[in-house]
């Protein structure tokens, strides 16, 4: 990655040095362990954030490190050297938790919410989806009834990263009439009477992420809990996806970087025919596609970021991103496992696991049709924009 000076500094190449020592000390020799179990320990929280990892990117006032959108997105490429996006995903569900309360929130939300999550105290995750409302968020059907200082919640979100074990969820409710416009964020803690929680989700991937469904009977939010004013809620969650998808297609890509690594090592390994499996022109062709796609999907990638780094909107641009690195990414998993042959199929291989976590990268923070919905529109609308110049 020190290939891309135009990105990165002296600072960003600090701080990956120091996560990725942190990711092979306390992460790496853990991992296939964690997997198994479907968890991994609330320790590495604040293990995370003693090393100064969970506060990149937040402000210093509320005890984040400071630093830009490339310091973030180092975190996440050293945290994913460990093979397991569900680490990933868990570890740092705080940055899909907490953008719409920095964006939002009042100080004083902000102070009392923010701090103890980057210490690794609390644990943060996002309440968007819901069983019967996914992609079509202006659908949710969770609804907060205004009854004096407190809002009356009842219904259910479902799929929510962290949601076993979050001490605070950050939720979209609908507190007004139909569609976005009656859409609200309330920070919803996890200790309020009625909130219960599922067992953790079985899923095909990601397994070290604790995954579950969320239910609201009458749950009493404090007024004071409601980020911005009522109708604001869907403004923070599609202002929150852009960097969602942005972090989707890191995970992507470099999901795609290590089966490559991997594809590569074993290739130099594995005979067969009486010589190594690298010597024969398909392995190497496939080899040089995969490397190909990688190459092209995270300059891309790069390219974006700091675009939305400058505040330069990428709405069309971080959609075409997500869906170009995951698409990438389910090809080059795909050739790994066939790379391997029957060893890509065993779980002690890690390019089996890459192949299993790679399928949710293109459904995970709006499907790979929603970004074609959103890339179309976009298209069509900047054509009737020029026209009427």
């Amino acid at each position: 990655m020190e290939l891309y000076p135009e990105y990165f500094d002296e600072t960003h190449r600090i701080l990956r040095d120091s996560v990725r020592r942190f990711t092979e000390e306390h992460i790496l020799p853990y991992v296939h362990e964690w997997e198994e179990r479907g968890m991994f320990p609330k320790e590495l929280y604040k293990m995370a954030s003693s090393a100064g990892i969970l506060g990149v990117g937040y402000p210093e006032e509320y005890g984040g490190c400071g630093g830009d959108l490339f310091h973030k997105i180092v975190c996440v490429e050293e945290l994913m050297r460990c093979g397991s996006g569900g680490v990933v995903a868990g570890l740092c569900s705080l940055d899909i938790a907490l953008p719409p309360l920095l964006e939002l929130g009042s100080e004083e939300q902000k102070k009392r919410f923010i701090p103890p999550v980057l210490r690794g105290e609390r644990i943060s995750a996002l309440g968007v989806t819901e069983p019967d409302a996914g992609s079509d968020v202006s659908n949710l059907k969770t609804r907060a009834k205004r009854e004096g200082d407190f809002y009356i919640v009842n219904g259910s979100k479902t799929y929510i990263t962290s949601g076993s074990r979050a001490d605070i969820l950050t939720t979209a409710v609908r507190t007004g009439g139909s569609g976005y416009k009656g859409i609200s964020l309330l920070m919803i803690e996890s200790s309020t009477p009625g909130y219960s929680v599922s067992e953790p989700l079985k899923k095909m991937g990601w397994w070290a992420s604790d995954t579950a469904q969320i239910f609201f009977d009458e749950c009493r939010v404090p007024r004071e809990n409601l980020i911005g004013s009522e109708g604001m809620g869907f403004k923070g969650i599609m202002r929150n996806f852009q960097r969602e998808r942005l972090f989707l297609a890191v995970i992507s890509n470099m999901t795609s970087q290590l089966a490559l690594e991997e594809s590569i090592k074993y290739a130099r390994q594995r005979e067969a025919f009486g010589k190594r499996i690298s010597q024969f022109q398909i392995i190497r062709h496939m080899i040089s596609d995969m490397a190909t796609l990688v190459e092209a999907s995270r300059e891309f990638t790069y390219n974006v970021a700091y675009r939305i780094n400058k505040g330069i909107d990428q709405v069309k641009e971080i959609s075409m991103a997500k869906n170009f690195a995951s698409k990438v990414c389910d090809k080059v998993c795909r050739d790994a496992v066939q790379i391997h042959g029957g060893a890509g199929f065993m779980r002690e291989f890690l390019v089996e696991r890459l192949y299993r976590d790679s399928k949710i990268l293109s459904i995970g923070g709006g499907t790979y049709e929603i970004m074609n919905e959103i890339i179309s529109s976009k298209i069509f609308d900047d054509i009737i924009s020029m026209n009427r110049r």
